[in-house]
């Protein structure tokens, strides 16, 4: 069957961008026709169609095929037989994109009637469809599934700006993805590219290499790696508490709260801008020793006092005062049991466990860089080294492009504050510095959230999920843009999810994961997510901004794998056990 007719059908039906196509079996007597001596299967799942509209050329995609395509008006027939002989006739198709000349764009700007016809769409129609994308504003992630000599390229304006979210299950190509991604951006074309990674697990430090700069907890100095600090005082008050463990009443974390703002406000007069006290609050990112609020709580808590006859205090019942510096307590001498000197102090607001949590996170070397942050830690009237500016600029302003922030140190407790801390100063900084030529808008930053879902859970209100609904909703105006990597979508915040505007899903067996997904993707292409369950490994569907057109790709394989490979056991355990000494 050699033929150069492309034509397989004409239209039947016309439903907004769904389109129902009956296919010509006398034209297309096979599913499987060869045109220019090159095999095409009619009726995949995933491939496209061209409808010729006068001078325009309409595109589209399959998204059914056999009974589930037939229009519901010709369902209703009594004549069961008639029906499942033509059932395999039938294909739906929906209208993503149109072409003019050589020159191919999303969207279409008319629709075609019933009686057009329908042709397959061949190699050199994907060409012109594949090639049109400017080399200067893309990058190239792998190849298009259908033709492996069509370079499958992302515009990284529309990825960047209107965000992406990368889906897919364990063992997927989530982190490969991730790691061809950045590499590509960073290898060259993009001098300037300022991305910033948060790694919960530490996967990407020996992948990404010399594109980027690494910090990390207990960083290994001489091997390139820089210690990563992030100051227990950027984050809101609420946020911090939670960091302790325990729980306070909430006059308990009112009284708290008084305590720390006094402490803040007295310590913003050291600022070399100081903000005005009514745009202050126990939320603003002002440093203050932690050390001198504990010792100063606990110190009311223990206090104990001698009382005249007429019950004023006349003295307290010190034995010996504590240090705020080494975390010793004041000592006082033992209340009486006998309504006698000395007495209890009888406005203790009974925090005393909750403060000893506290200093036992303080004394807890695993959280160093949180309390005890370097140059950054306050001293007790809140001077600091160094401020937040010098952080971001160590983050950000180095002479690479990407930066990544090795989390696999943070105890596990902390790990949604913590990121939720970074993502809240990154945010803040380019906002107030959006018209700056460091800000967003001159100097754009991609922000990419490894395991998005262990901090944006859906229904919290963390400062990590208030801060990352604020950057999808607005975060373009500031140049900044997001990239969320999960293999749990159903747990994601989905007001994020679907503000993405290029959504690329790797395999996904979960039907709960792909059921959520279907809010993010146009309802009309939704039923080709019933294809995600048998991607291979590193194959995605890619819908949305960033692509001329909905796409199954193969994604390249990075260079250097990142450390979610998986172990080869049948290797491991085929060689000599290690010998352990005791």
């Amino acid at each position: 069957m050699l033929r150069n007719d492309t034509i397989i059908g004409t239209v039947e039906s016309v439903l907004g961008s769904r389109i129902s196509i009956l296919i010509d079996t006398e034209r297309l007597p096979s599913n499987v026709p060869v045109i220019d001596g090159r095999v095409y299967r009619v009726g995949q799942i995933g491939s496209f169609l061209r409808i010729p509209v006068g001078y325009i050329d309409l595109y589209g995609v399959v998204t059914q095929a056999g009974a589930d395509a037939i229009p519901e008006k010709l369902r209703d027939t009594d004549d069961p037989d008639k029906l499942k002989k033509q059932a395999r006739n039938w294909l739906t198709m929906v209208l993503v994109g149109e072409r003019v000349g050589d020159h191919f764009e999303r969207g279409v700007s008319q629709s075609p009637v019933t009686g057009d016809q329908v042709h397959l769409v061949t190699i050199d129609d994907l060409k012109i469809i594949y090639g049109n994308m400017d080399d200067k504003s893309s990058i190239s992630i792998g190849q298009i599934s259908a033709s492996e000599s069509l370079s499958a390229r992302l515009d990284i304006d529309k990825l960047v700006t209107r965000h992406v979210a990368l889906l897919g299950s364990t063992g997927s190509g989530k982190s490969n993805a991730v790691t061809v991604f950045l590499t590509e951006i960073a290898k060259g074309k993009f001098p300037s590219a300022r991305i910033l990674l948060i790694d919960p697990h530490g996967e990407y430090s020996s992948a990404l290499g010399s594109y980027a700069r690494v910090f990390k907890i207990n960083a290994d100095v001489s091997n390139g790696e820089y210690p990563l600090f992030i100051p227990y005082w950027a984050l809101p008050f609420g946020e911090l508490l939670k960091t302790f463990v325990g729980v306070l009443t909430d006059p308990q974390e009112e009284y708290v709260r008084e305590k720390v703002f006094s402490r803040k406000l007295e310590a913003s007069k050291h600022l070399s801008s100081p903000p005005e006290e009514a745009a202050m609050s126990a939320d603003s990112p002002i440093p203050f020793s932690l050390k001198e609020i504990w010792y100063q709580l606990d110190r009311f808590e223990r206090l104990t006092v001698y009382k005249g006859a007429n019950g004023v205090i006349t003295k307290e019942a010190l034995i010996k005062e504590g240090d705020s510096d080494s975390l010793v307590s004041a000592q006082f001498e033992p209340h009486s049991t006998t309504n006698t000197n000395p007495y209890l102090n009888n406005q203790a607001k009974g925090i005393l466990r909750y403060l000893n949590n506290i200093r036992n996170r303080l004394v807890d070397q695993r959280f160093n860089f949180f309390f005890h942050p370097g140059e950054w830690e306050p001293k007790k009237d809140g001077k600091i080294k160094k401020d937040l500016d010098a952080l971001l600029v160590d983050w950000l302003a180095h002479d690479r492009p990407i930066t990544v922030l090795d989390l696999s140190g943070v105890p596990p407790e902390v790990t949604a504050i913590v990121s939720g801390a970074v993502i809240r100063i990154a945010y803040d900084a380019l906002f107030w510095a959006q018209d700056l030529p460091i800000g967003g808008r001159k100097q754009p930053l991609l922000m990419v959230l490894e395991e998005a879902h262990m901090y944006l859970q859906a229904g919290e209100e963390s400062v990590a999920s208030r801060s990352v609904r604020s950057i999808a909703k607005e975060g373009r105006k500031y140049g900044l843009g997001l990239m969320l990597v999960t293999q749990r979508p159903s747990e994601l915040d989905s007001t994020v999810l679907s503000q993405c505007g290029t959504t690329i899903a790797l395999r996904m067996t979960n039907g709960q994961d792909r059921g959520h997904l279907s809010s993010a993707v146009q309802d009309d292409l939704s039923d080709m997510l019933a294809l995600i369950p048998s991607l291979r490994t590193g194959e995605a569907l890619i819908f949305g901004e960033a692509v001329k057109i909905p796409s199954r790709v193969r994604i390249d394989a990075a260079t250097k794998a990142p450390k979610s490979e998986d172990p080869k056991v049948s290797i491991a355990w085929a060689q000599a056990s290690p010998l352990v000494e005791y």
